[in-house]
């Protein structure tokens, strides 16, 4: 076991007048199983990259350990995975890599299948399991769930626990729970680090936050009192300052010496007590910094003319002649939250676009509510680019209300002047479900909402669906979100 020391790490990208990091100093041990949460645009992946030495920096980061960044970059994707395996990591030997393929729960078949082949849930633990292999590293794992369906996490989830030496960036809460013993969160002044899992560090984060709400009304009053103190000092100082001119009064000149040695020093205790008031100002007003606001949102779902929205009885779905999916058979009814299940390439997403209209073959009964308002989240973000204020001109939505929302998701205003192309993968799925929450729709589709987006967001998201009780149907693999939004499932074999 050794340390990793950051100490005083500043940085900010270039042409950029805004610190990502400011003299920010902490230390964790390379073995521990490190959790990394953060909301979305903090620099989680900035700070990942600062440890691989990618960016230049002051202050300082000591490691006696190399780093390692998953995702790997695979040079060759259409080579065997045998091949893609031992140019990551030279020295594997193959006993080994079959070892850790056990714990995974994969088929050593897939050694010798095309890379390009496997799914991305198999791509994600061979690598995974690849980078573990290699000696005297710790590990950087940057948000791997984003292509692993729920039984791909638990088995992810199961294997990271029996390892160490790793920090895991990831917004699934479970998931965290079940693989980390420590904590390291990037808040809105610094940067914490805190033995225990997630729940632990939420329910203490909440507490601390709770405590601070509290005093906040108190906090304010103080410094209404200290601002009218500092006035009433500066007004009385300047009243002082003006008797030195002096009046003539019954023929007696004023000793102006003896009312300019007096004002001044009342002019130096007034100083004292502006400064004494200033620190104590300045010291109140920091109070608050770290407390993460979680503001209310809106959603305008509308009533359909009649209950049942959607119906499938015995569908099945052929793409070139092959079955993706088969015996589909639900009602999608006024109220209802359908949570669509089934493994990574079961056919969910190809149900979702048979329902949105998309010529697509099948077989069976489908009907769809005619003239009905559908509110559709993409998978995909890689379309988005140009200006908030031009995509919503586009989309036909409010863009008052847009903004707001995300505003509300924590996009800073300097983001919304930005094109959406340079945002984050977060960023940009917030973009994404904050259209769809400004449109007033009958149905609202949502295919795989919450990857990339942190957990404070998702919270926001669950607490808005639940006061509005829109009629959903949506594919996520976020079992927490799940099992407090859906009000049923539909699992596709």
């Amino acid at each position: 076991m050794s340390q990793i020391q950051i100490s005083n790490l500043t940085f900010s990208y270039e042409g950029s007048l805004v610190e990502v990091f400011q003299n920010a100093s902490f230390q964790i041990d390379t073995d521990w199983k490190l959790g990394f949460v953060g909301r979305n645009g903090r620099g989680k992946t900035t700070l990942l990259k600062l440890l691989l030495g990618e960016y230049e920096y002051r202050g300082q980061i000591k490691s006696q350990v190399d780093f390692f960044y998953f995702p790997f970059p695979i040079q060759n994707q259409d080579d065997l995975t045998i091949n893609v395996l031992e140019e990551i990591n030279p020295t594997l030997e193959q006993w080994r890599i079959r070892k850790e393929m056990h714990l995974l729960e994969l088929d050593e078949d897939i050694l010798y299948q095309v890379f390009s082949t496997l799914s991305k849930g198999e791509q994600t633990k061979i690598l995974l399991a690849a980078l573990f292999l290699k000696e005297g590293g710790f590990l950087l794992i940057d948000e791997p769930t984003n292509h692993l369906d729920v039984q791909g996490r638990q088995q992810v989830s199961a294997y990271l626990n029996q390892k160490k030496g790793f920090i895991l960036v990831s917004h699934d809460r479970k998931f965290l729970d079940d693989c980390v013993d420590h904590i390291l969160s990037i808040q809105k002044q610094s940067i914490v680090v805190q033995r225990g899992n997630y729940s632990s560090y939420h329910k203490n984060k909440e507490a601390k936050d709770l405590f601070e709400w509290k005093q906040n009304e108190k906090i304010k009053g103080e410094i209404k009192a200290m601002e009218e103190a500092k006035r009433k000092t500066k007004t009385w100082s300047d009243k002082v300052e003006d008797t030195k001119i002096g009046t003539r009064v019954a023929g007696l000149r004023p000793d102006r010496g003896a009312i300019g040695h007096k004002a001044a020093k009342m002019m130096k205790r007034s100083k004292v007590m502006e400064n004494r008031i200033d620190r104590s100002l300045d010291e109140k007003s920091k109070l608050l910094k770290e407390v993460e606001e979680k503001e209310d949102m809106k959603l305008f779902p509308q009533k359909y003319t009649k209950n049942t929205l959607v119906s499938f009885k015995n569908v099945a779905i052929q793409y070139n002649g092959n079955t993706i999916c088969s015996d589909v058979s639900f009602e999608l009814n006024q109220g209802d939250r359908m949570n669509l299940q089934g493994r990574n390439g079961s056919g969910k997403s190809s149900i979702i676009k048979l329902i949105l209209g998309e010529d697509i073959h099948f077989t069976g009964e489908k009907e769809i509510g005619s003239g009905m308002k559908i509110s559709y989240v993409n998978q995909d973000t890689s379309f988005l680019e140009g200006s908030i204020q031009d995509y919503a001109i586009q989309e036909g939505i409010d863009e008052t209300l847009f903004i707001t929302l995300l505003r509300k998701l924590d996009l800073k205003r300097e983001d919304l002047n930005t094109n959406i192309k340079y945002y984050s993968q977060g960023q940009k799925k917030k973009v994404l479900l904050a259209k769809s929450l400004c449109e007033r729709a009958h149905l609202y589709i949502w295919d795989e909402p919450l990857n990339y987006i942190d957990v404070l967001s998702r919270e926001q998201i669950e607490e808005v669906i639940l006061k509005y009780c829109p009629t959903m149907l949506f594919v996520e693999h976020d079992e927490l979100f799940c099992e407090k939004v859906a009000t049923k499932r539909s699992v596709i074999q």
